[in-house]
């Protein structure tokens, strides 16, 4: 539930964003050289789409959730959220993530976008914090709130 809106953050974006809990295996499979050798910037060193906080191997505060705006940085589609691995219409090589049917772009569970494909940049991660290990605040910056003594 959104229960209130920093004006940092687009309020049309607050509809596209997605929270993801992830798997033990998820994150494994994300991180394997195979799985990294498919990805344009895996380390999101090319064009930050991440607060520096989030700017880690799964592009998150909490390895376990994910927290990103759904939309595609080609052309603004909406992404599919496909968890599955290897499903047939995907091939062998995917391990789960985002797909937007309108021109093919991949992403993988951290939204980190393939090689070869039209997206030019990862998915984009909103600023965000815990307040506990159950309630996220969107809009508002990790380190923010820490300084205001809100995180």
């Amino acid at each position: 539930m959104i229960r209130r809106i920093r004006p940092t953050l687009n309020e049309a974006l607050l509809s596209f964003v997605l929270v993801v809990r992830r798997s033990a295996e998820m994150l494994r499979l994300m991180e394997t050289p195979e799985h990294r050798q498919r990805l344009r910037d895996p380390d999101s060193t090319e064009y930050t789409q991440q607060p520096e906080y989030a700017r880690d191997a799964w592009r998150s505060i909490n390895a376990e959730y994910f927290v990103v705006i759904g939309i595609c940085t080609h052309l603004g589609c909406v992404p599919n959220f496909r968890p599955e691995v290897a499903p047939e219409d995907l091939g062998p090589a995917w391990v789960g993530g985002y797909f937007c049917p309108c021109h093919g772009s991949r992403y993988d569970l951290a939204g980190r976008v393939y090689s070869g494909v039209p997206a030019p940049t990862n998915l984009v991660v909103p600023p965000h914090h815990f307040h506990t290990t159950t309630m996220i605040e969107i809009g508002i910056d990790y380190e923010d709130a820490m300084q205001s003594g809100k995180g």
